[in-house]
């Protein structure tokens, strides 16, 4: 019986022009919706021996790997996916492999640093605004910020936080930034100035959060936080959702506490229709586009086939769990 592989949320329907997936000894399914019902999923994968995920858009928590009997290799985009339990997966003989990004493991922070400075432009110039007012017959109908001499604040340090700061300061802005284990030292190397949490939301004109969801930045912005904010300052979130109390950002955003907030990331992805982000005003929404780009999806979905192809010989590539 042949081997088969599910290639899940593939919803621009590319997954099968970015590699060779004929290649495989295997037949490949791709599906292009998402399934949020735990049951349903179960359903659907139960009858792969090999899943293919894109980032963290299906969650493999250890109830739904305990449902997969036939589950043998799961390989996840990139070389780290915290929505997927690796000690389950371990428990269970389940091999999970991962992929590089963007032609490079080393260079997959890129073009989220891109589509940062890309949310930046947008909401400080009310670019999307001015778009579809001047589609309407409208005419120059907002006045936007410059950033020249406005502090860039940046909740961590490191590639992709770097590659912002670098940019920032090429547009004439002092560099702060904060982070748990952020150094003088590295925050000097990086062309920043170390301060506080509590100076850097004070402080900076554009905050951009730039750190890893775990245990200790999930709800790291949160009320007290954002109240500590200028009415004048932006906030960019091209990180995960989780890291911002959004109840909270958009109850700022709503009473107009904060200028504006571009967002790429949510709690809940894909967003829901009827989800309160939606209404918020002051806000330039993608729906995390970071990581979306060909480079990325090339890089993602050839890695992934060697993957699955190295696994069938014997010979698993990039495995991330134990056992």
């Amino acid at each position: 019986m042949a081997v088969r592989v599910a290639v899940l949320d593939d919803y621009q329907r590319v997954a099968r022009d970015y590699a060779d997936w004929d290649s495989l000894p295997a037949s490949v399914e791709f599906f292009h919706d998402h399934v949020a019902d735990r049951e349903e999923l179960v359903r659907r994968l139960q009858p792969f021996q090999v899943i293919a995920a894109m980032r963290e858009r299906t969650p493999f928590p250890r109830e739904v790997l305990e449902a997969l009997p036939n589950l043998k290799l799961l390989v996840t985009t990139g070389m780290r996916n915290a929505s997927i339990d690796l000690a389950a997966a371990s428990e269970l003989g389940i091999t999970v492999s991962g992929t590089g990004g963007s032609g490079s493991a080393d260079r997959s922070w890129q073009p989220t640093a891109e589509l940062t400075w890309g949310l930046i432009f947008a909401v400080t110039r009310n670019i999307p605004l001015e778009d579809r007012a001047l589609r309407e017959g409208g005419w120059q109908r907002t006045v936007g910020v410059e950033l020249g001499g406005r502090t860039l604040g940046l909740l961590g340090l490191g590639r992709l936080g770097t590659q912002v700061a670098a940019i920032g300061r090429a547009f004439g802005m002092p560099v702060i930034a904060w982070s748990q284990n952020l150094t003088d030292e590295a925050a000097e190397a990086a062309g920043a100035r170390r301060v506080d949490k509590e100076e850097l939301f004070a402080s900076s004109d554009i905050l951009s959060i730039h750190t890893v969801l775990s245990r200790r930045t999930r709800g790291l912005v949160g009320a007290a936080e954002l109240a500590l904010m200028r009415p004048t300052a932006y906030l960019i979130n091209t990180s995960r959702g989780p890291i911002v109390d959004e109840a909270a950002l958009r109850e700022a955003l709503h009473a107009g506490r904060i200028a504006g907030a571009g967002i790429d990331v949510f709690e809940r992805e894909p967003l829901p229709a009827d989800d309160p982000w939606r209404g918020v005003p002051r806000t330039v929404l993608t729906p995390h586009l970071g990581y979306v780009t060909e480079g990325t999806y090339r890089a993602f979905y050839t890695d992934t086939v060697e993957s699955i192809g190295a696994f069938l010989e014997g010979a698993p590539v990039r495995v991330l769990n134990e056992g």
